[in-house]
């Protein structure tokens, strides 16, 4: 009797150990930005729209995953969600540029066979998650740029719409705001750091990437990344998530990876690439890694987020900003939405 108590009691210290200390398996995560997100700044109306949003492409994804597709085509369905919503800059969201037009870039990456593909400087393509995933399966290149990549999705027969469908009124009188501070401004690579100190960069222009990472039940990661670029930005910049190892990474060896932020930073320190590539050579969790990724852009004045996810469906999504748009969903299906610290 003594002998089948103690066993009991074991199994129950056992089960509640780890249920205290277990991490739940996530099969998605997704992000719609980082910046300035304040919770005193943000109307209820508002906040409400972006949890319903960023629910409703939690679900999308979700359900492709559940379904038995391919963590490709729930990274694409996700995506599309914030795409078609004008709360992100991101397809119908896009803020506009220097010259009062919508440029939109992004990427794909499958990591099971480490195939990518993206899109930087598009105009007309509805949903440009969808012409980077056309690019990594209907062509042999990686990426394609402006006037080629919307010949190449129209041929892929994409969406492809109006300049038009792209104008927001909030977009647009946020792009009148910049021009008339005349505080945001493309700063080369190689610009100095006095010169960005002296704020030639306005960091509320440059948030609004949106991106998600997933896994499907072959064990698959996927990752994708979608954004308008920056507010007023000139020469035709391109940030880092069109970028495969800046922006966007997913290597089922290690984990699939979206940034969002200061994109400049981004590139220069390779962060996705470089989140893998710890976790590869020096063994470090992803939740680690992903830390030691941004801090990095931190150390060098950037700032912004990532998410990202393992293959045992452990996820990562740190900020140095005041607020990321975030969600995950678990493997049975439980959502979560955050926006603020």
């Amino acid at each position: 009797m003594k002998l089948k108590l103690n066993y009991s009691l074991l199994c129950l210290m056992i089960f509640t150990c780890m249920a205290v200390h277990g991490q739940k398996k996530y099969v998605m995560v997704i992000h719609g930005g980082a910046g300035t997100i304040l919770k005193k700044n943000m109307t209820a109306e508002k906040e409400a729209a972006y949890i319903a949003d960023l629910t409703k492409a939690l679900q999308k994804g979700y359900e492709a995953i559940k379904a038995g597709k391919t963590s490709m085509d729930a990274v694409e369905a996700a995506i599309h969600v914030m795409e078609d919503s004008p709360l992100f800059n991101a397809g119908k969201g896009s803020v506009f540029t220097h010259d009062g037009k919508n440029e939109m870039d992004a990427a794909v990456m499958d990591g099971k066979t480490l195939s990518a593909g993206s899109v930087a400087g598009v105009t007309v393509i509805r949903n440009p998650i969808s012409a980077a995933r056309a690019v990594m399966e209907k062509s042999e290149h990686v990426m394609m740029v402006g006037a080629g990549a919307e010949a190449f999705a129209k041929q892929s027969k994409l969406e492809i719409v109006d300049p038009s469908y792209f104008y927001t009124k909030e977009r647009w009188d946020g792009l009148q705001k910049a021009i008339r501070e005349d505080s945001v401004k493309a700063v080369l690579d190689h610009g100095s750091k006095k010169t960005m100190k002296l704020g030639t960069i306005n960091k509320d222009y440059k948030f609004g990437t949106v991106g998600a990472v997933a896994l499907d039940k072959s064990g698959n990661l996927a990752a994708g990344t979608s954004t308008g670029g920056m507010t007023n930005k000139r020469y035709g910049r391109v940030g880092d998530a069109p970028i495969i190892g800046a922006g966007t990474y997913a290597n089922n060896a290690t984990a699939g990876i979206s940034c969002t932020g200061w994109g400049e930073f981004y590139i220069r320190n390779v962060v996705a690439h470089d989140i893998s590539a710890m976790m590869e050579y020096k063994k470090m969790s992803v939740a680690d890694a992903s830390k030691a990724a941004l801090d990095k852009v931190g150390k060098m004045g950037g700032d912004g987020g990532l998410i990202a996810m393992d293959k045992q469906g452990h996820v990562a999504m740190p900020f140095n900003t005041e607020g990321m748009y975030r969600g995950t969903v678990t493997a049975d299906g439980k959502i979560e939405v955050l926006i603020y610290k």
